[in-house]
């Protein structure tokens, strides 16, 4: 695995921030405001996802970072909850389900490889130098 410099550069980043892009851009036209909740807390969590990757990087500990890490899995979990009830309420579309799904699951794939990877590197982060 390359050096990362900055987290901007960490794929699992730039994938909850497209799924942050796309569940704003979805919830912005798609819904009323009987949806309130519902559509701040998909927001809230989406946006969790891709603050905790960038939270735990700057940590300079890889054992911050997985923690960090885990609640953004978490986070992702949580969005893909909240998108079956946008399906269940009619608020989406299934194709519009199925595309964000997907994504999240990819997410909480990427988070759960990249969290092995730092659990079993010998390099424990610059903190620990």
């Amino acid at each position: 695995m390359s050096t990362i410099q900055r987290f901007e550069d960490l794929e699992i980043w730039q994938t909850a921030r497209d799924i942050c892009c796309e569940i704003n851009s979805i919830t912005g036209r798609n819904y009323s405001n009987r949806d309130f909740t519902l559509v701040d807390q998909i927001r809230r969590s989406s946006g969790s996802a891709m603050d905790n990757i960038a939270e735990g990087s700057e940590r300079d500990g890889n054992k911050e970072f997985n923690h960090f890490l885990s609640i953004s899995k978490g986070s992702i979990g949580e969005s893909r909850s909240q998108l079956y009830r946008a399906l269940d309420f009619n608020d989406i579309e299934q194709e519009e389900f199925d595309v964000l799904y997907e994504k999240c699951m990819k997410q909480s794939r990427q988070l759960q490889k990249f969290s092995d990877y730092l659990r079993n590197s010998p390099l424990k982060g610059r903190k620990f130098q």
